[in-house]
């Protein structure tokens, strides 16, 4: 009985014990992982890391490694395993002080032969508790540091498994990662497409060779030279990698601030990516402190990273040229450069390093000030900003636009001036000197191909209205104006047509008046009565002018528009496309005026025929005036010619007699009937279905009404139509072919002061059009 009770008492004790050495277990187990969150909590700040991340090694049935699962930035599994006690075992077993290995000594290590040298081998390093830049864990590890005692599998370097993780260390990597580690290091270390956690586990030993034992040890300025350059040739190899690119660059401005007179960087300005930029923040607090005036660069850093500033869509998007315009107005404002007074704050410079086994670094600089928290300052930077945004606001849309490139001519155009290409500029001064010429031989009339050739470019298959837009847009960067503008003439030209250019062009501002508006009506319809008999005599054009150059109410920019119009309008086709819109906007003296134009230039040539009259009665009609006072009209000059030739709008050099037929007015006027029919006929054969349909409801949210809205619903469904197409669609709503696209131009004419059909035989659709139509 008592052997029983003592093995009772045995069991128990065994029991407890192992219970409390369990619990033990778990405290110190749950003091690794707190550690182990803190230190993931603080290298986020760093790096970006995934919500839900996990760290662990390969494992295996008889070997199960240490396994970490993060998530939202929660511990929620920890083992101890095998492999990691093993490799405790090893460390402690390599009790060989770690080394730095210089680049030109060779290590072989299990087979790998490596002689470039810049790593730290062994198994502890030596144990820094204190000094000015030497906070580091004091276990005598870094996660840099290659102990051979360690498993390693020889394998290529581009292998990589998840033992590499975000903060890779050497220790930590699985046997396999380890051998592509070695084969790394033992290659020139110039492949970009290697895993760069393997950089990473270098750059740590650079690191700490560069901040811990440049400043315990004595590092001969040699030395840290060569450093330098290595880390500058990473960086150039690895920049496509963010992280790495902002570690390295943080790392090389830390050198230039220990050593400023052993080492240099040409390009100073690479390092102010951001307003933590150590050097930015130095160089700031340097020249505020020596009294001097802010470069260029330095205040463009200033107010990019500004805190309590952000940079808009173009000056983001345009970075290059937002710069570059910057720098110059910041110099045209401050010619000497800005100079800020000194405040008291002392400046305080914190190196926060990429490895997990080195701390912060604070640099104090008791004797310099802080500038980069004063608000006075910086805000005269903003202002120079914002009017740089501004500047390049248009270029920035197009930019946006798909497919758009920085070479295009309708991005160059869009620069400004200040920060033109030499190329540019070449171009827009050969530009210049062609419409010159042009303009003193031609009165400016060139063809459109001879335009587009100007600029390099082959000229459109069609004119929409993107490419009128950048005609336009184009003569006005460069100091001209052109005809048709369809901002202020409503037409666009085509591309078998032509074009006129007019020196100062129309400016910025220009605002048409309403005289300019109706003036340009005269003019096209006066165009229209000159070209009917398919030749334009001189004095038919000397009558438009004298109209234009005797209208003291134009102003010197709308005369030189409209004489640039009218010399279009006689070298184009005429037509009716978008006229009724406009002509409806006019006043009923307004129209009078325009009756006496066309009159005067039918008359001007000395004769006029049937065909004129016709051609006359149908333009009164389109005013709304009566047709049948044409005659009396034509009588009416007749005798005013011969009782005052003076009046006659013609110049001296082509006055002419005008002499009117009477047989041919009486033979008219005893046919009224049947010319109207004629030119019923000759003029709009859908005219009578367009004043049938005044009457019929319009669709609603429209100025269409139902039939012209179904048909122009049907005609967006694609951008070309042949001729045969739409007159079924026609037929479908009982519609004459023509009448309804012109009902449709002057609705669109309406709305955006610009035609959505094009008919040349076959019909297109500007869809650029039916997108703003739709508001």
């Amino acid at each position: 009985m008592d052997f029983w009770i003592f093995i009772f008492a045995l069991v128990v004790i065994w029991f407890l014990f192992f219970k409390k050495k369990k619990s033990t277990v778990q405290r110190t187990n749950s003091k690794n992982i707190t550690k182990m969150n803190n230190t993931f909590r603080q290298k986020s700040s760093n790096k970006s890391i995934n919500s839900v991340a996990s760290m662990h090694s390969q494992t295996s049935d008889d070997d199960e490694l240490a396994t970490f699962t993060v998530i939202n930035g929660q511990t929620v599994e920890y083992r101890i395993s095998r492999e990691q006690q093993s490799r405790e075992i090893a460390t402690r077993c390599n009790t060989m002080p770690a080394r730095w290995v210089k680049p030109g000594e060779i290590i072989t290590i299990q087979d790998t032969v490596i002689s470039h040298g810049n790593f730290y081998f062994g198994g502890q390093l030596k144990i820094y508790s204190s000094g000015e830049y030497g906070h580091h864990y004091n276990d005598g590890t870094d996660a840099s540091l290659v102990n051979d005692a360690l498993p390693i599998q020889h394998i290529s370097k581009h292998y990589q498994d998840e033992s590499l993780g975000y903060w890779p260390s050497f220790s930590t990597l699985s046997p396999r990662c380890r051998g592509a580690y070695l084969d790394w290091l033992a290659s020139d270390r110039s492949d970009s497409s290697c895993p760069v956690g393997y950089v990473f586990i270098y750059f740590y030993g650079l690191e700490r060779r560069i901040l811990v034992d440049g400043t315990q040890e004595t590092i001969s300025d040699d030395e840290f030279k060569s450093l330098f350059e290595e880390v500058l040739r990473l960086r150039a190899v690895f920049l496509a990698n963010n992280s790495f690119r902002h570690y390295s660059t943080q790392l090389i401005e830390v050198m230039l601030l220990l050593r400023p007179g052993v080492i240099q960087f040409e390009n100073e300005k690479e390092c102010f990516v951001s307003g933590s930029s150590l050097l930015f923040q130095f160089r700031l607090a340097t020249t505020v402190a020596q009294g001097k005036p802010l470069s260029a660069d330095l205040a463009l850093a200033w107010v990019k990273y500004y805190p309590e500033y952000t940079l808009r869509t173009p000056a983001r998007r345009c970075a290059d040229e937002f710069a570059a315009l910057f720098k110059l107005r910041y110099v045209n404002k401050f010619s000497g450069g800005l100079v800020v007074k000194p405040n008291k704050t002392s400046l305080k410079l914190t190196y926060l390093p990429a490895s997990s086994t080195l701390r912060g670094i604070g640099i104090e600089h008791p004797d310099l000030p802080d500038p980069s928290v004063l608000r006075a300052p910086v805000q005269k930077l903003i202002q120079i900003a914002e009017s740089c945004t501004g500047a390049l606001d248009a270029y920035s849309r197009y930019l946006g636009k798909k497919e758009a490139e920085r070479s295009d001519i309708a991005a160059i155009m869009l620069l400004p001036n200040e920060i033109l290409s030499e190329e540019a500029e070449h171009m827009f001064a050969g530009f210049k000197n062609w419409a010159d010429e042009r303009i003193r031989e031609n009165s400016g009339l060139v063809t459109v191909t001879d335009f587009w050739a100007r600029l390099d470019m082959s000229v459109p298959a069609k004119m929409n209205k993107k490419e009128a837009e950048l005609m336009q847009n184009f003569v006005q960067r460069v100091g001209y104006g052109i005809a048709p503008d369809t901002r202020y003439h409503h037409a666009k030209p085509e591309s078998d047509g032509n074009i006129v250019l007019f020196s100062e062009g129309h400016g910025e501002f220009f605002t048409p008046s309403s005289e300019f508006q109706s003036m340009s009506v005269a003019i096209r319809l006066g165009a229209m009565v000159a070209q009917i008999d398919k030749v334009i005599d001189i004095s038919e054009q000397a009558a438009l002018e004298k109209v234009i150059d005797h209208n003291d109410r134009l102003s010197p920019t709308e005369k030189r528009s409209l004489y640039a119009y009218l010399i279009w309008r006689l070298n184009t086709p005429a037509s009716m496309a978008g006229l009724k819109a406009r002509i409806g906007l006019l006043q009923d003296k307004e129209k009078s005026v325009i009756s006496n134009v066309i009159i005067s230039v039918a008359c001007a040539d000395g004769r006029i025929d049937s065909a004129e009259i016709k051609q006359l009665e149908k333009i009164y009609a389109s005013l709304g005036l009566d047709s049948s006072t044409v005659t009396s009209d034509l009588h009416r000059l007749s005798t005013a010619e011969k009782v005052a030739p003076a009046t006659l709008p013609t110049t001296s050099e082509t006055r002419r007699t005008f002499s009117l037929d009477e047989r041919i007015l009486a033979r008219h006027e005893s046919d009224t009937t049947d010319v109207r029919q004629l030119l019923n006929t000759i003029f709009s054969e859908d005219e009578s279905i367009e004043e049938l349909s005044i009457d019929t409801p319009s669709h609603p949210g429209t100025g269409l009404d139902e039939a012209h809205y179904q048909l122009y619903q049907c005609l967006l469904e694609k951008e070309r139509w042949s001729r045969s197409e739409v007159t079924a669609l026609c037929q479908q709503f009982n519609l004459m072919v023509s009448g309804a696209i012109e009902a449709i131009n002057d609705w669109s004419f309406e709305q955006v002061d610009a035609p959505i059909l094009d008919d040349d035989d076959d019909i297109y659709v500007d869809l650029e059009i039916a997108q703003e139509l739709k508001g």
